[in-house]
């Protein structure tokens, strides 16, 4: 089969070069265990050759796009820098993107690369992951589109999308596997050494908060939440606290911060938990008070949900104090 890899301008260098390593290594694979290499991998672009990162890369090219008429798979690779300009520059692969996608070629983005795939017009009203540090530009730039955030992978009737940074290598052996087999995806991962089944990257994710709009009240409101983690804060106290009616508070917070007030009360508040796992000796009980919770459970679940893992798993593994002495 024959995969694509799109090598944009402005492209990030650690997204490009992983597919088309992959999949030669396949080969090699396929070949040690007495069978016919399967994958052709080639770079197309709209030059012969294209900087990655600040210049410190130059990809050549084996094909421009325009003779580009068959492929079984593209893959869209993270876009660096500035994304509204790297999405200028690289608008005349769209018209090539959605040709080959009406054709049958499946399309796969990596990381930022969502946002070239989403551009495209070939994932409106579907779901789509990207890096979660672009969560909030990305659901500015595309209302159309659901992007699914935490998520590794995203697969929707031959279009696919990866989370950010090494969340690439999950969805690329997730496409092996599915056009080889279980056995070549198992010794690939294991050449490479990538956990070959994780399936989340909220562990990863540090919430902000959504501050990039003009409603001062809201911003206030953001951050008398976030200076009282350990309260037990309700909607009603924070439309009080911003002298609106609780209707007109919580729908003007939802449009200004994406969130709705609990969920980004709850968000905040396990963001706190993460922090003071990962600096200080407390243990889960202790952090949990701290936070404002006091059913253990209820907790464990919160945290569970919007991290991936529980709040022990969270600080066995990223406590920056050892828990022994």
């Amino acid at each position: 089969m024959l995969i694509s890899v799109y090598v944009p301008y402005h492209a990030a260098i650690e997204a490009i070069t992983p597919a088309y390593r992959l999949f030669k290594t396949a080969n090699d694979i396929l070949i040690a265990s007495g069978k016919k290499p399967k994958f052709k991998v080639e770079y197309v672009g709209l030059q012969k050759s294209i900087k990655a990162n600040d210049g410190e890369y130059s990809i050549r090219i084996d094909r421009h796009i325009n003779s580009v008429n068959d492929s079984d798979l593209i893959i869209i690779p993270a876009l660096y820098g500035d994304v509204k300009h790297s999405l200028k520059k690289n608008a005349a692969a769209i018209p090539w993107l959605q040709k080959m996608h009406r054709q049958g070629t499946e399309v796969a983005s990596l990381c930022i690369g969502a946002f070239l795939l989403t551009a495209s017009g070939l994932v409106d009203g579907k779901k789509v992951s990207t890096h979660w540090a672009y969560f909030n530009e990305f659901k500015e730039q595309f209302a159309n589109t659901e992007v699914v955030d935490g998520a590794i992978i995203t697969e929707e009737r031959g279009i696919y999308s990866s989370g950010g940074a090494n969340s690439l290598w999950n969805l690329l052996f997730y496409l092996l596997e599915k056009y080889s087999d279980r056995h070549t995806a198992i010794l690939a991962s294991k050449y490479f050494a990538i956990d070959l089944d994780r399936n989340s990257q909220a562990s990863f994710a540090i919430f902000n908060g959504q501050k990039n709009h003009h409603d001062t009240e809201i911003l206030k409101a953001q951050q008398y939440i976030e200076k009282h983690t350990d309260a037990k804060l309700t909607i009603d106290q924070l439309a009080d606290y911003t002298k609106m009616s609780r209707r007109t508070f919580e729908r003007r917070f939802l449009k200004s911060t994406n969130h709705s007030v609990l969920e980004y009360i709850q968000r905040v508040k396990i963001e706190t938990a993460k922090r003071k796992f990962e600096s200080s000796r407390k243990n889960i009980t202790e952090v949990m008070f701290d936070v404002g919770y006091t059913d253990t459970k209820a907790f464990r679940d919160l945290f569970k949900k919007h991290t991936g893992i529980t709040p022990l798993e969270y600080r066995n593994k990223y406590s920056k104090i050892s828990l022994k002495g």
